[in-house]
């Protein structure tokens, strides 16, 4: 267009179909979706370094966290298969309770990550990595007919596209904070992206501002890792994604985290500094993550407590920096030496880099379709903390879904919505359109009505036919998920008819697991529904039992062991799975439903819900409200 050379400082650069502003782990995903579904993509990030950061934790997964980054990959993402790559130690998390919070987490090494993702984007055709802010995003049109035509860099340099994705994380106006001392910038000392959100705003998307926060890096010669806790990781190691080998870990050695305790003095040294804390001063003014606070939030809310656990982990195999986890904080320099130096073993700690908290803006997701996309500004997706949330797995998981939904939209294809009872993805984005957030939002499986259902164990069962069917997941993962699907069915099939016979050997097994033997033959899967047996404990009694991989084998055990209550959660989807269907007419005016309440009517207005079901789980419309809603749509009213 040549009017972009006529003045204004602005030219033509090139054209595309799809933009993404932001390289961290929403952009990413975004991008290689996109991408990968045909579409020709223009990644942009403030700096090429930058890609694929982790400015926090250099981990990935984590409790409901492990459960995303396993639907990422059975979608055909690429979060999985990076983690798997640059694993320094693996656990999973509350192994002490049921199947449904089993929650994969690994140790990465970060720079190995970020040089990992960085090359697959370069490599990746139709896709184009460039490092330039995005100032602003165009439009034509007006009303409804209003959409995304090009998107433009500092620099003046516009690049003209069919839709845009906002992935910006903690960049837009980000602000670092460290006691009295405050400097516009993004994390890890990055230039911040200032321009951006005077845009939206002149767009009249509506935005916020949060806060999250990071804690010091230390040398690990340093601390006197001797005199602490040892945490190894566990054996064997069970991948997150489809696509790496089950041996994989074999001959791999792991390295070792550690844990150490905040004691008497380091809460005295705390207490006696809030007035120098920018979180009691006033100086944060923006929420920050409820589930991630400050280590002076929690001495003051947690008033009680002797102790804090922390976690010492390691950010790579090449470096000698040492996370400390649990231990983040915005206090002055020279208050966190006091309190870091107050912790066991670490007396004589050299600091690397100073702890931090950052405050930065993002957008209301309640403005949102669950496609990702802006209702009032087609064309436009947001994804990952823009929208509100913490987490790399969190903006991992939206990154895709936007990706895939803008790169479908263009092609004319019908969208990719997941629902609450498909995944966590689906939850999440659900709550996010649906009922918006006041803080930065983090997966937890406590969210979840079906959490049996949403397991680690059977996110390719419930996700690679979704992921296949949009053309993102590539045949190997294909090829794996449907042996390991086929394996599974024939294998609890079997189960169900054999017969184990009574014998000393069998009855010396479950009294020593502290159960009752058995005098007559017994079904397996009989056997395997006792809570103290396990489907490995049934091995010596199984003599035609099939060779099968321990993914298999733990979807086996849990199926069965669990059959009843799946079939209830099972049921309880099937209900609400009617309102999910019960569409609503887009452009339905609500001020003119007589019977609703006035908050329904503003709430819905604002949400402008898909359907029923999505409706009844707006905050402040009540069951009454849906009754109201069913009647004026046919239905007998009834909910």
């Amino acid at each position: 267009m040549t009017e972009y050379s006529q003045g204004g400082g602005l030219y033509l650069q090139g054209s595309a179909d799809i933009a993404v502003i932001g390289a961290g782990h929403a952009g990413i995903e975004a991008a290689l979706a996109a991408a990968r579904l045909g579409m020709r993509v223009l990644l942009f990030t403030i700096n090429l370094d930058a890609v694929g950061n982790m400015p926090c934790n250099p981990s990935i997964g984590g409790t409901g966290k492990g459960h995303l980054v396993y639907e990422i990959d059975a979608l055909g993402g690429e979060m999985g298969r990076a983690a798997d790559l640059v694993t320094l130690q693996s656990r999973t998390l509350n192994l002490g309770k049921g199947p449904a919070v089993h929650s994969k987490r690994v140790q990465a090494d970060r720079m190995r990550y970020r040089n990992l993702m960085k090359k697959t984007l370069e490599n990746t055709p139709n896709l184009s990595l460039i490092q330039a802010e995005i100032a602003d995003i165009l439009f034509e049109g007006e009303g409804e007919e209003r959409h995304v035509t090009a998107v433009v860099t500092s620099l003046g340099g516009v690049w003209e596209v069919k839709a845009a994705i906002i992935c910006a994380g903690t960049y837009l106006r980000g602000q670092v904070i460290i006691g009295d001392y405050t400097c516009d910038a993004g994390p890890d000392g990055m230039l911040p992206a200032t321009k951006l959100t005077s845009a939206l705003e002149r767009e009249g998307i509506r935005m916020m501002r949060f806060k999250t926060g990071t804690p010091a890096r230390v040398h690990a010669d340093s601390i006197a890792l001797d005199r602490l806790e040892v945490q190894e990781g566990e054996e064997p190691v069970i991948p997150f994604s489809l696509s790496t080998p089950a041996d994989f870990y074999e001959g791999r050695g792991q390295i070792p985290c550690h844990i150490v305790y905040t004691n008497a003095n380091t809460h005295d040294i705390i207490r006696s500094n809030l007035d120098r804390s920018p979180l009691f001063s006033g100086k944060i003014k923006s929420k920050g993550p409820r589930y991630c606070p400050s280590i002076e939030d929690k001495v003051v809310r947690f008033a009680d407590k002797e102790r804090h656990q922390l976690f010492i982990e390691p950010t790579g195999e090449d470096t000698k920096e040492m996370y400390i986890q649990g231990f983040s904080s915005s206090m002055p320099e020279d208050v966190q030496m006091k309190m870091l130096r107050s912790l066991e073993g670490f007396e004589n700690a050299r600091v690397m880099r100073t702890a931090y908290a950052i405050e930065y803006d993002c957008s209301d997701p309640t403005q949102l379709f669950p496609t990702l996309e802006y209702k009032e500004h087609p064309g436009l997706y947001g994804a990952g903390q823009f929208n509100g949330t913490s987490g790399y797995e969190e903006a991992a998981a939206q990154g895709i879904v936007a990706g895939i939904n803008a790169a479908l939209k263009i092609k004319g294809e019908e969208p990719l919505i997941l629902t609450r009872a498909s995944s966590y993805i689906g939850m999440l984005i659900d709550d996010l359109v649906t009922k918006g957030t006041n803080e930065p939002y983090r997966v937890m499986t406590s969210r979840s009505e079906y959490r049996l259902l949403l397991r680690q164990d059977n996110a390719d069962e419930r996700l690679c036919p979704l992921g296949r069917r949009v053309g993102l997941l590539g045949e190997d993962r294909w090829q794996h998920y449907l042996a390991k699907k086929a394996a599974v069915e024939a294998e609890v099939a079997r189960v169900k008819k054999v017969v184990i016979p009574p014998s000393e050997a069998l009855s010396a097994m479950l009294e020593e697991k502290g159960t009752p033997p058995v005098t007559s033959g017994v079904h397996l899967d009989e056997l395997l529904r006792r809570p103290q047996i396990s489907y490995a404990d049934t091995a010596p009694f199984d003599s035609m039992r099939p060779q099968l991989t321990r993914e298999a084998a733990a979807s086996v055990e849990i199926e069965i062991k669990y059959e009843g209550y799946i079939r209830r959660q099972l049921a309880e989807v099937e209900k609400f799975r009617k309102l999910e269907e019960k569409l609503i007419p887009e452009g339905i005016d609500y001020s003119t439903i007589e019977g609703l309440r006035i908050e329904a009517k503003q709430k819905l207005a604002e949400v402008r819900p898909k359907s029923i079901g999505q409706a009844s789980r707006i905050s402040g419309v009540s069951p009454a409200d849906i009754s109201v809603l069913l009647i004026r749509l046919g239905d007998s009213g009834r909910y």
